[in-house]
């Protein structure tokens, strides 16, 4: 508009020029001025209303891109996360942030938080010292003892000429030995004994040393008797070692052992406690960490261990060391994060827990189930079963060679069909 404005100008003045002269500008002025006021002008250009920004495209949830079976209904309250082990990538989250009951995927807590902080190779001793006539063992926390265990001690106790066989058993005397929520039933039932430092299998004894078998109510004085019998000693009971006065440690012996003998490594151990989700286990485990950091609380201490090296335990509360209790509360995020954390590519100190788990149809807790399903072979995890509760957590390798890591945590459900719905889930992963 203004430079329209200004060629209008331009012509009233030459024209002016060219009739009348240089002695007529004044008049010129004014009557371009009144011609140029009766011009009509339009309105001020105004910029149009902006169109509405795009609003970029929601992308989809975690969950969306879990697989179907994630939505089974006989899952009911359902969490779970799974993680691409080669990436560290979250390829799948079910509300994994919110804690449910974990039943005995509790024991994945235990595992870790032992391998980070006492090595893979750590073993525990137990000791027999002469006092007297008498032979005392010394109790350390060893509950997977066997025939092959008594049978040194009592070659190297050969002639001793003791009158009695005594076990020390003050190693826990600072801490309950059953748990809160435990049913003394259960012992009879061959869930858990009376915990106890020495144990012959677990406290099963010398027979059958795996299964639901009926556990002993005094396993450590089991420990005595079976190696008196070995060394012709009709006489046990309990009783104490001497400690060391003056600069000695506390609790150190006034004299050395006349005998020894030292557990299975720490891998070995947890193979047992996990692939047979042995509650008495994963809770002497989880005492010699506790004893390791000078605690008596050992789910307070396996999850100051997890804290420490990285892992998020603020949404967790445990009670125990194997899942028993009903009162845990565990998130998949935790979980996934600790076998996420093993099967990472590169070097792992978490890496021997991968091989703790059992193998779906082939060994453990897993040997009767996925007979028919895609992870046959192929899935390797923990299990958790309580009323109400499912728990699956491990690892699979699917189809196309990418290893994934997973916690599915079921609650209010009925188990047999949510372990199901679990089991077709984890070989869904199989086939992703």
């Amino acid at each position: 508009m203004d430079e329209k404005r200004a060629r209008r100008t331009a012509t009233w003045v030459t024209a002016a020029a060219a009739l009348v002269g240089v002695g007529t500008v004044a008049g010129f002025g004014i009557a371009a001025h009144e011609q140029l006021s009766a011009l009509e002008h339009a309105p001020a250009y105004a910029l149009p209303t902006p169109a509405p920004v795009l609003v970029a495209a929601t992308e989809p949830s975690l969950a969306d891109a879990c697989p179907p079976a994630a939505f089974d209904p006989r899952l009911a309250e359902f969490h779970a996360r799974v993680t691409d082990a080669a990436t560290g990538r979250v390829v799948c989250d079910v509300q994994s942030g919110a804690p449910l009951r974990p039943a005995s995927t509790t024991k994945i807590l235990t595992a870790a938080a032992a391998v980070l902080e006492l090595g893979p190779l750590d073993r525990l001793r137990t000791d027999v010292y002469r006092v007297g006539d008498d032979l005392v063992i010394r109790a350390a926390g060893d509950v997977w003892m066997d025939a092959e265990a008594l049978d040194a001690l009592a070659a190297q106790l050969a002639g001793s000429g003791a009158s009695r066989v005594l076990i020390d058993t003050s190693a826990w005397a600072a801490m309950p030995e059953l748990l809160p929520g435990w049913d003394p039933v259960d012992i009879d039932g061959g869930f858990v004994a009376p915990l106890q430092p020495a144990m012959l299998s677990g406290g099963r004894g010398l027979e059958d040393t795996v299964g639901d078998v009926p556990r002993s109510h005094t396993p450590a004085l089991d420990v005595a008797q079976a190696l008196a019998d070995r060394i012709g000693v009709s006489e046990v009971g309990y009783g104490s070692v001497p400690a060391a006065a003056g600069g000695a440690a506390a609790g150190e012996a006034v004299a050395a052992p006349v005998a020894s003998v030292e557990s299975p490594d720490l891998v070995t151990r947890l193979a047992v406690m996990m692939k047979n989700s042995d509650n008495v286990y994963a809770e002497a485990i989880g005492r010699e960490l506790a004893l390791h950091r000078g605690q008596t609380d050992a789910p307070a201490a396996t999850l100051a261990i997890l804290a420490e090296h990285g892992f998020d335990t603020s949404a967790t509360t445990v009670n125990d060391n194997s899942g028993l209790s009903e009162l845990n509360l565990v998130t998949p995020a935790l979980l996934d994060s600790i076998l996420a954390a093993a099967a990472a590519p590169g070097p792992s100190e978490l890496r021997p827990l991968l091989a703790t788990l059992p193998v779906a149809a082939g060994e453990g807790t897993l040997i009767q189930r996925y007979g028919d399903l895609p992870g046959r072979g192929w899935v390797r995890a923990k299990t958790g079963t309580l009323d109400e509760t499912s728990a699956l957590a491990g690892t699979v390798t699917s189809e196309n060679g990418n290893v994934y890591t997973f916690a599915f945590l079921s609650n209010g459900s009925e188990i047999l069909a949510a372990r199901r719905a679990l089991d077709e889930l984890a070989s869904a992963l199989r086939t992703m």
